[in-house]
């Protein structure tokens, strides 16, 4: 008998299983690691999976909005160190209040996005190509507007807030969710509105499925690829504070590396690397899974070197899933 016979049963989309399968994996990581090692599941441990999740979450985020309207960033790592370093500047070296440099990180992210967008709007660069590029320049200019040191934000004011404080723990002392998580929700439920709600965001699920018959249709692509790349960039910014807050501190050497875990958790969550098809809870249950996974290897004294083994092998087989979900 048909799904359509009975209106009141439901048929999950294979994006919708994969979604599943995900948030099922994360609940069997926690179980096997907590199970492994006592430390696991102490409340410690626990903030500093959420923190670590939030900084790739935002920056997992960014890629979800790339990734579905057929491209790709891997500039999303150097460029949240390049704007946290940015702040710095603003904050440290310049002596500016708090909101401009929270500002400064933001803006410098949108135009570097932007910057990036046109290469492959404009230019007609792939967006490997360009973002590769463009990964190299903000390494280099993170690195030279630096003077190569750390820059330390111990006389700033309520910067260390932004990711360390807890406003939840101060009203439930029980639950001391820090405020990066409560940034990656804001961020995430932004991120969701934008491609669920909005003209744009289904503009970037037409611009991923089908590039030639959006542009046929009227979508002016040009535009469309360097407003996500932008605003993709701008939330690279929103990651950049995060870190930054984390560390007290903007560490120019830091950034190369984190797209790979940015781009795993996104096609861990169901996100085609085909474009036309994600979301944005996906994304933040593959990012989980990546911080569980890393932080339940490191309390196993997990070799580095193993870690990032593993890593790539996540890596390949979600791109394996997301072929066979494809050519379904």
């Amino acid at each position: 008998m048909s799904s359509r016979a009975l209106p009141f049963v439901a048929v999950a989309s294979p994006a919708a299983w994969q979604r599943l399968l995900a948030f099922a994996s994360l609940v069997v990581l926690v179980l096997v690691f907590g199970a492994a090692s006592s430390n696991f599941l102490q409340t410690d441990n626990l903030v500093s999976i959420l923190q670590a999740t939030a900084v790739n979450g935002v920056l997992a985020i960014a890629c979800t909005l790339v990734i579905v309207s057929g491209g790709i960033d891997l500039s999303v790592g150097c460029l949240m160190t390049f704007c946290a370093v940015i702040a710095g500047v603003v904050l440290t070296h310049w002596g500016l209040p708090l909101p401009l440099g929270v500002l400064a990180a933001v803006a410098c992210g949108a135009a570097c996005g932007g910057l990036s967008g046109w290469l492959v709007a404009q230019l007609r660069i792939p967006a490997f190509i360009a973002t590769l590029g463009m990964m190299m320049l903000l390494k280099g200019l993170a690195l030279v507007v630096s003077g190569s040191k750390p820059i330390y934000f111990l006389d700033t004011p309520g910067f260390d807030a932004i990711a360390q404080d807890s406003l939840v723990g101060a009203l439930l002392p029980a639950l001391p969710l820090p405020n990066a998580v409560l940034v990656l929700l804001a961020v995430a439920l932004g991120a969701s509105a934008l491609l669920g709600q909005t003209v744009f965001g289904r503009y970037l699920f037409a611009l991923g499925s089908n590039e030639e018959a959006a542009r046929l249709s009227g979508l002016h692509v040009r535009r469309c690829k360097v407003a996500v790349y932008a605003v993709g960039g701008a939330i690279c910014g929103i990651a950049g504070l995060l870190m930054a807050s984390r560390l007290n501190s903007a560490q120019p050497a830091l950034g190369q590396g984190y797209e790979l875990d940015a781009i795993a958790a996104v096609v861990i969550g169901g996100t085609s690397l085909a474009g036309g098809r994600g979301s944005v809870l996906g994304t933040l249950i593959g990012a989980f899974i990546m911080s569980v996974l890393a932080n339940g290897l490191r309390i196993l004294n997990v070799s580095q070197e193993w870690q990032t083994a593993v890593t790539g092998v996540i890596i390949v087989l979600a791109v394996y899933v997301d072929i066979l979900r494809r050519d379904e």
